[in-house]
C-alpha cells in the first residue's frame, strides 16, 4: 500500500493502517514549507508520523511529474490511500493500483467538495457533517462513494475541535472500507447536490458587520485557526476568536458595559469574548477593555 497525506487530520488514518498490520511501502506528503516568524522549513504532520513509524517518505513538488508516476509504478501497490494530500491525483496514477485509490474526505459528499470542508460546513451553519470514503477519480472529490459516518456539529464547536473528532472517525471508517471493500457497492455522487469548500483565503475571514449575529459567529468558529474572523478598529486588524449571541440591538459599532464588550451587526449584536488586536496577544474582552480605551459607537469595519 502507498499512503498520501499531509495534515494532522491524516495522521490517525496512517497510524491505524500500520497498527492493523497493513504493509505501507511508501508515504507521500507535501514538501517541507517555511513556517512561522523565522520562516524555517517545517515538516508536515504526516511526515513526522511516518518517520516515527519507520516508513519511507517521498515529498515530490508535483505528484504528476513523470519520474514520480514511474516511481509509483515501480512500487506497484495493490491499493493506495489519500487523506488530505493537497494535490490532484492524475489519471496516470489512478490507473496504477488494481484495487484503486481510496480517499477519506471530511464531509458528507457530495456536499463540501474541496480543500476546506470542515471550515466551510461550520461557517455556513450546517448542523451535521461527517466523513465519506470514496474511490478517487480525476475530478475534485467527485468519485463514487463507499461508506459514510455522520455526526452533529456542536453549537459552539470550532473547526479545530470538529477536526479533532473527525480525524479518528475517518480512520475507523477507512479501516472498515478496506476490510469490506470487495463487498461494497460504490454509489455515484449526485452532482446536482454538490457544494464547494474552496481553499481558504485571508479575505474570507473579513467580517461583514451587516450579516446576522449567527452568521458572524459561525464564521468565527469555522475559520479557526486560519484565517480567523476579523474586522478593523482604527485601521488595525481586530480578530474575534470567541463570541456569543447578545440580547442587544445595536445599529453599528461597539458598546462597552462594565467589562463587557458588544459589537453591532445585522439585526442585533454579538458579545465579544476573546479578541486580539494586531500585534498583540489573544485576550479576554474584559482585559482588552481595561487596557484599550473604547468609545461607545466606535465603528468596526
Amino acid at each position: 500500500m502507498v499512503y498520501l497525506g499531509t495534515p494532522s487530520f491524516a495522521v490517525p488514518s496512517l497510524e491505524r493502517i500500520v497498527a492493523t498490520g497493513h504493509e505501507v511501502c511508501a508515504v507521500f506528503t507535501q514538501p517541507d514549507r517555511p513556517k512561522g516568524r523565522g520562516q524555517k522549513d517545517a515538516i508536515s504532520p504526516v511526515k513526522e508520523a511516518a518517520l516515527r513509524l519507520g516508513l519511507v517518505v517521498h515529498q515530490p513538488e508535483r505528484v504528476r511529474r513523470a519520474e514520480v508516476v514511474e516511481l509509483l509504478r515501480t512500487l506497484a501497490p495493490d491499493l493506495m490511500v489519500v487523506v488530505g494530500y493537497g494535490q490532484i491525483i492524475p489519471q496516470a496514477i489512478l490507473d496504477i493500483p488494481p484495487q484503486g485509490i481510496i480517499n477519506v474526505h471530511a464531509s458528507l459528499l457530495p456536499k463540501y467538495r474541496g480543500a476546506a470542508p470542515i471550515q466551510w460546513a461550520i461557517a455556513r451553519g450546517e448542523k451535521t457533517t461527517g466523513v465519506t470514503t470514496m474511490k478517487i477519480d480525476a475530478g475534485l472529490d467527485t468519485g463514487a462513494m463507499l461508506l459514510k459516518w455522520e455526526t452533529e456539529i456542536g453549537e459552539e464547536e470550532t473547526a479545530v475541535e470538529l477536526g479533532a473528532r473527525l480525524a479518528p472517525a475517518g480512520a475507523d471508517l477507512l479501516m472498515r472500507t478496506i476490510e469490506e471493500l470487495p463487498d461494497i457497492v460504490p454509489e455515484a455522487q449526485d452532482d446536482a447536490r454538490a457544494t464547494l469548500a474552496p481553499i481558504l483565503k485571508r479575505e474570507d475571514g473579513h467580517i461583514d458587520w451587516t450579516a446576522s449575529a449567527r452568521e458572524i459567529l459561525n464564521r468565527v468558529r469555522g475559520f479557526q485557526p486560519w484565517p480567523g474572523a476579523y474586522g478593523f478598529l482604527k485601521g488595525q486588524r481586530f480578530h474575534v476568536w470567541r463570541g456569543a449571541l447578545a440580547d442587544r440591538r445595536l445599529a453599528s459599532g461597539v458598546l462597552v458595559e462594565g467589562k463587557r464588550l458588544f459589537a453591532g451587526c445585522g439585526g442585533g449584536a454579538i458579545e465579544l469574548l476573546e479578541i486580539q488586536l494586531e500585534g498583540k496577544k489573544r485576550m479576554a474582552a474584559s482585559a482588552f477593555v481595561n487596557g484599550y480605551p473604547m468609545i461607545d459607537g466606535e465603528l468596526l469595519s
